[in-house]
């Protein structure tokens, strides 16, 4: 058989691919302090690793191509999608945030790769305008889908009752993550990826498997699960060592274990 070149999603050359010593391709990442080049800050709750997109986008789209995030945050895919020439939509419920990530990108890059979106990523209506934008590329679907969503209620991100953070048990927000999940495979093309970055909890003294009911909220939709990455993320949490005796002490108290670890699933949408 003929060994590839170069593969159908991204401009890794495969005939010197020696040389891309930096791109992982196991399924434990060890990554204990986040990038701060780059335009890149710890400035938000709950972001994620500026590695983990710099990972995806080279692994999963080319120069040019259209990514959509579906929950912004702060603009970490943003920020290295202007970094890495690829254009990308993103999708963020606080109409502040819009403005705060606006101010952290240059401003020729929102006149032309960047696109933001002040709306709910849920609703039909987030869909269609994501596809507007798409068009305006002059594309008919993007080529990568970005879910980082809050995991349920551990963390509070506004009083908006669209936020999924909000909602008021597990399985109100399996719900509304499915709309997201579904708005995302409807705007992606065929043959192309998804990543979501998750993490699970604890409720009650129970651990609830959170990341892996959202991946079968992503298969329910139509994806196909491609990977499941272990991600390490300690030094990613603000003021981490003062806590970390008495969290310690909690876990031998209390019989569990303390997260050190989220999920980065990655999905394709079938033909």
């Amino acid at each position: 058989m003929k060994k590839k070149t170069r593969s159908d999603y991204n401009d890794i050359d495969l005939s010197n691919w020696r040389d891309y010593d930096d791109l992982l391709t196991d399924s434990l990442w060890l990554m204990n302090s986040r990038d701060a080049h780059g335009g890149h800050s710890l400035d938000y709750h709950g972001n994620f690793i500026p590695q983990i997109a710099n990972q995806v986008f080279r692994r999963y789209t080319r120069e040019n191509d259209i990514v959509v995030d579906w929950f912004l945050g702060s603009g970490t895919s943003a920020i290295e999608a202007v970094n890495l020439n690829r254009r990308l939509i993103g999708v963020e419920l606080k109409s502040e945030l819009v403005e705060y990530v606006k101010s952290k990108l240059p401003a020729q890059s929102l006149d032309s790769n960047i696109k933001l979106i002040q709306g709910d990523s849920a609703s039909s209506e987030t869909a269609k305008a994501v596809l507007d934008h798409i068009a305006n590329f002059g594309a008919d679907k993007a080529h990568l889908a970005i879910l980082h969503p809050p995991y349920a209620d551990i963390i509070k991100f506004s009083d908006l009752q669209a936020d999924l953070s909000n909602c008021p048990s597990t399985d109100t927000f399996l719900d509304e993550f499915e709309k997201v999940a579904k708005n995302a495979y409807d705007t992606l093309e065929i043959g192309r990826f998804a990543v979501l970055v998750i993490g699970d909890k604890y409720c009650a003294g129970e651990l609830d498997p959170l990341s892996f009911k959202c991946m079968q909220k992503m298969n329910d939709v139509g994806f196909k699960t491609k990977a499941i990455i272990v991600k390490n993320i300690e030094g990613n949490e603000q003021a981490k060592g003062k806590n970390n005796n008495l969290w310690r002490y909690r876990a031998l108290a209390g019989g569990f274990y303390i997260f050190k670890h989220e999920y980065i699933m990655v999905f394709f949408k079938p033909g």
